[in-house]
């Protein structure tokens, strides 16, 4: 990928130089199959902290299970028009690496025995794959029972 296509997060990977696997699709629905894909929800919780979890792109978010992970009597998903001003991230292009300040990262429990998995690079149609455990690490993050099936 040529340096003026790389995206923040890819700028990010390479500075800490991790192993990563970049991607550019077509089309709403990526179709990558070396790998599972994820998404980033961002919520902020009744105490007003804003808390990321990346979880399965076909399953959703249970609320209930993430606000006790975090510690949260409740939380909830934020409005879109708050994520850019929040995280630097459009929607489609958010990415739990590179935000504007670091929140609680939680990655769902689903991807501990994963050795890749594929979220966004920090642009809508880019995407990167790697090791689940080198996310958290560099998010400082940690796993969660947060996601349940559709």
């Amino acid at each position: 990928m040529a340096k003026k296509d790389k995206t923040n997060v890819m700028r990010i990977l390479d500075q800490q130089r991790l192993d990563y696997d970049a991607y550019q699709f077509e089309g709403d629905t990526p179709s990558i199959s070396d790998a599972p894909i994820y998404k980033t929800l961002v919520t902020v919780g009744k105490s007003k902290e804003h808390y990321v979890f990346v979880i399965p792109l076909d399953c959703e978010l249970d609320l209930k299970k993430a606000a006790q992970v975090v510690g949260e009597k409740s939380i909830h998903m934020i409005k879109e028009k708050e994520l850019l001003p929040l995280t630097g991230y459009v929607h489609g292009g958010c990415s739990p690496i590179g935000m504007k300040k670091h929140f609680v990262t939680i990655l769902d429990d689903s991807a501990k025995t994963l050795d890749k998995i594929i979220f966004s690079g920090g642009r809508v149609k880019f995407s990167v794959g790697m090791k689940p455990d080198q996310l958290l690490e560099l998010v400082n993050g940690q796993y969660g029972n947060v996601a349940s099936e559709h």
